[in-house]
């Protein structure tokens, strides 16, 4: 029995940031697929890279999100900084990795929202020590 192809790593990045952005705005799959005039059921699999998005397609979505086409790009695998072998993993994939889940959406939105410097430093250091990282 043949396997199924491996989704690509640039079709897998492209549909995180996908996600990453429509969570950001705080939309469903759901009303982009309506946007598009497609079910939220193919934005799934966007997101997850099981389908590749089409230039025009990803055009629109990048209306719809209200981001230039190049942010679903930003930092994506074999980019030239990463082909010459000597740069280190980006430091910027677990941030989306952690945007890109309800949780850290949620934790960044109220964080940006205290105001209190001081306080701002006691919840970093409250989450440090639940994460036994002290």
């Amino acid at each position: 029995m043949p396997s199924k192809k491996a989704p690509n790593p640039i079709d897998i990045h492209v549909g995180s940031r996908v996600r990453l952005r429509r969570m950001m705005l705080g939309m469903s799959q759901e009303k982009l697929g309506e946007s598009l005039g497609i079910t939220f059921q193919q934005i799934q699999k966007y997101e997850k890279g099981t389908n590749r998005v089409g230039a025009s397609r990803l055009q629109h979505i990048a209306t719809i999100l209200k981001v230039p086409v190049a942010f679903f790009f930003e930092d994506a695998p074999g980019t030239p900084d990463e082909v010459d072998g000597f740069a280190e993993m980006q430091p910027t994939s677990y941030v989306v990795d952690f945007l890109s889940s309800s949780e850290g959406l949620s934790l960044n939105k109220a964080f940006v929202r205290i105001e209190d410097p001081k306080v701002r430093r006691r919840v970093v250091d409250l989450v440090r020590a639940l994460a036994g990282d002290e």
